[in-house]
């Protein structure tokens, strides 16, 4: 799968699931709402990111790991109590974000060697 792709596909699992936790819940918080700004970023930033624009690749990844990051504090709430359908959606939007940094900076180390 190519960066830019996955940079897609991860726009789309974080807005869906963000929102699905949002409009899901009897008590929404506008915190569920994080994950969807952050796919919105990556979708409109898909198409510089498949031109090779630099700029918006370093910080579609520093974008990444920061949500990475900040997704495990709902991660933890969902263990406790366990809350199946929260700890689904969170799972897999950290499954995906690692997923999608894991093939950015693979795509970095082969756009090095070749250079």
């Amino acid at each position: 799968m190519k960066p830019f792709q996955a940079n897609l596909v991860n726009a789309i699992i974080l807005i869906s699931m963000g929102l699905w936790g949002y409009l899901g819940s009897a008590e929404p918080s506008t915190t569920a709402l994080i994950p969807v700004g952050f796919g919105l970023i990556f979708a409109i930033s898909t198409p510089p990111f498949k031109k090779g624009n630099r700029v918006v690749a370093h910080i579609i990844v520093l974008l990444t790991f920061l949500l990475i990051i900040a997704l495990f504090m709902p991660l933890r709430r969902a263990l406790n109590p366990v809350n199946n359908m929260a700890l689904l959606r969170v799972g897999l939007m950290i499954i995906s974000s690692i997923i999608a940094m894991i093939i950015y900076i693979r795509s970095f180390i082969e756009a090095r060697k070749k250079t």
